[in-house]
């Protein structure tokens, strides 16, 4: 959900704006008891029709403007402020289906917050209906390659004995170094075969699908190749099927270096529709 700040900049030093955390229905949502970004400030529902926002008050130079941005760029300081923007929402989703905002997404004051809600209110609305039933799920993939070499064995390998037999010594260094790319793109061609299977095989339990950024290890932290990264919108009264399947396949392709780490619910972030102010 993409949402400019609105003229939070104008503002002068220690005014307060709107911090936006979601979207609700407004049926059936409870006052919410539970710190927001700033826990000087209570989190408040504020209604436009049968849809609410929740918001809290925050200090605008706190996200603005020099010391905003050295405080955006500080991951003690927006750690903290990012948790508990996620905890609001995790709280209004244990009642309601969300649209989820940013973290650091200010308006200046509740009115053009809610001339957003009010211009947006069909897309809004449709959103809300569409997740009614339904979490976000991660799904990431990785592999050992190493590994994988050895499991999944490409035809191509077992002839290299004689191909190297028919050539000079003089040869064998730069044939050796074509077969060991040769290696890897059936490596690779027998992975993306896998992957689609596996990705086929999953879709029946879900309802809408997004495909993430691949990380590198140095984002991972680990020491094994991220090869997808995946979430689904999937059913309440399937997630459970859902995640048996996973785990059957993980037992499945364990053998081949693959490993899928699942993660959730979650707020269906990536599934978002964009609101940008005009």
């Amino acid at each position: 959900m993409a949402i400019e700040s609105g003229d939070t900049q104008k503002q002068p030093y220690g005014a307060k704006g709107v911090y936006l955390y979601c979207f609700a229905p407004a049926a059936g949502l409870p006052p919410l008891k539970i710190p927001g970004v700033d826990t000087g400030d209570p989190v408040t529902q504020q209604a436009y029709k049968d849809v609410v926002a929740v918001t809290s008050r925050i200090n605008v130079a706190d996200f603005s403007g020099p010391a905003g941005e050295t405080n955006l760029k500080n991951l003690e300081w927006v750690g903290p402020r990012a948790l508990r923007h996620q905890k609001v929402v995790e709280a209004v989703m244990q009642h309601a289906p969300v649209l989820p905002a940013r973290f650091g997404t200010i308006f200046s004051s509740s009115r053009p917050m809610l001339a957003l809600c009010v211009r947006h209110y069909g897309v809004i609305s449709e959103f809300l209906r569409k997740v009614a039933t339904k979490t976000e799920w991660a799904v990431k993939g990785y592999l050992d390659r190493q590994r994988a070499r050895h499991a999944l064995k490409p035809d191509l390998a077992a002839g290299n004995d004689e191909r190297l037999a028919d050539v000079s010594p003089g040869k064998q260094y730069f044939m050796q170094k074509q077969m060991a790319s040769e290696f890897e793109q059936q490596i690779n061609q027998q992975l993306k075969t896998i992957l689609s299977t596996v990705f086929n095989e999953l879709t029946p339990y879900t309802a809408d699908f997004r495909e993430l950024k691949v990380l590198s290890r140095k984002s991972t932290g680990l020491d094994m190749d991220m090869v997808l990264n995946w979430s689904f919108l999937v059913s309440r009264d399937l997630q459970e099927n859902f995640a048996a399947h996973l785990k059957k396949i993980q037992h499945t392709q364990e053998k081949n270096g693959l490993r899928f780490d699942l993660s959730g619910p979650w707020p269906p972030y990536s599934f978002c529709p964009s609101l940008n102010v005009a």
